[in-house]
């Protein structure tokens, strides 16, 4: 699959996040000519810088709320590809800045989808959403394609409203310039290199390295938690398929199996074996906003349509989140951690 995408031009927004960079990686490894368009990297420690791949790809730091910005860009890149991934991912801080996260999520994607309609180049489109776009009913079936879309809290919603606006560009100006366009509905990913707030993996790390308990807010909360890489394979697949046959395109789910979607209690439990060093995990409910207690997705479209099937359980998730967290607190190459996983 990833010879398909030597020499190809690609437009990347959120490069610099977490799925960003590891995506970013992974397509420099793969030959392709990879223009990244982001804010820039948070924080002292944050993957986009440790990777490295900023060497080996275009970087233009800005935000996708300029349209302006975005545009210019763009044009300079025209591009093959389209990857819009520039997001306010997190539940918890949507709570706090509402407005920042529909700015971002909403007219974010309408900036990209402009740069896209007004392209002679572009031939394949894809907007990475959430599988929390779906009206969660918190029932135990998984969500299907087909299901409502309404996000409960601002990310959510937003990301809801990210999907409406690529149904809307798709249908009114994208078809008819035969341009492939495809959401994916991505589950929670783990992985080497997170470093945000409020997520239970870069919780637990941050806890294990510092010799303290691991605090879990919603130890019964399910789920559908995947290996960042397993999702950045099933895009690049969308992505692929779409572009030599337009009928591949679409609204996909990319999740776990169903004996993957686990509650935090069992994510946790299976982090502290794999850390040890008596790493160990207590509960500390802190009243926060509401977040959802139960998330399955059905991914059988992406199955039969395209052939994917998730490469790691949540044990192998674990493990290689583990596994790149050690070697960096251990001052090894966390890049070539991130280059033995993508080959795998």
């Amino acid at each position: 699959m990833l010879e398909f995408y030597k020499d190809k031009k690609i437009f990347l927004t959120g490069h610099t996040g977490f799925k960003g960079s590891w995506l970013s990686k992974l397509l420099v490894m793969a030959g392709a000519e990879v223009t990244g368009y982001a804010l820039a990297p948070e924080g002292d420690e944050n993957l986009f810088d440790i990777s490295g791949v900023s060497a080996d790809m275009h970087s233009v730091i800005g935000d996708v709320r300029d349209e302006g910005s975005l545009m210019k860009a763009f044009t300079e890149a025209g591009p093959d590809i389209v990857i819009h991934m520039a997001a306010q991912p997190l539940v918890r801080d949507s709570y706090q800045r509402p407005r920042y996260t529909y700015e971002t999520n909403v007219m974010g994607t309408v900036n990209i989808l402009e740069c896209v309609r007004k392209s002679d180049t572009v031939r394949s489109f894809l907007n990475v959403t959430t599988d929390k776009v779906y009206e969660n009913l918190e029932t135990q079936r998984g969500y299907v394609e087909s299901d409502k879309l309404d996000g409960y809290d601002p990310y959510s919603n937003s990301k809801s409203c990210s999907e409406l606006v690529t149904h809307s560009y798709k249908k009114s100006f994208l078809d008819e310039k035969g341009i492939a366009v495809s959401t994916a509905r991505a589950g929670n990913v783990i992985g080497g290199g997170d470093f945000s707030k409020d997520r239970i993996i870069p919780d637990c790390v941050r806890a294990a390295v510092k010799g303290e308990t691991i605090i879990l807010r919603n130890p019964e909360a399910v789920r559908p938690f995947q290996l960042v890489l397993d999702p950045l394979y099933a895009y690049l697949m969308i992505i692929e398929a779409q572009y030599s046959d337009p009928s591949k395109a679409g609204y996909y789910n990319v999740g776990p199996d169903d004996s993957d979607c686990v509650p935090v209690s069992t994510l946790a439990e299976l982090f502290c074996r794999e850390w040890g060093a008596g790493a160990h995990w207590e509960v500390h409910g802190d009243g926060g906003p509401h977040e959802a207690g139960l998330l399955r997705l059905d991914c059988s479209r992406i199955k039969k349509e395209l052939g994917w099937r998730p490469r790691y359980d949540i044990a192998q998730a674990v493990a290689a989140a583990v596994e790149w967290s050690k070697a960096y607190y251990a001052g090894a190459d966390a890049a070539a951690v991130m280059e033995k996983q993508i080959l795998g």
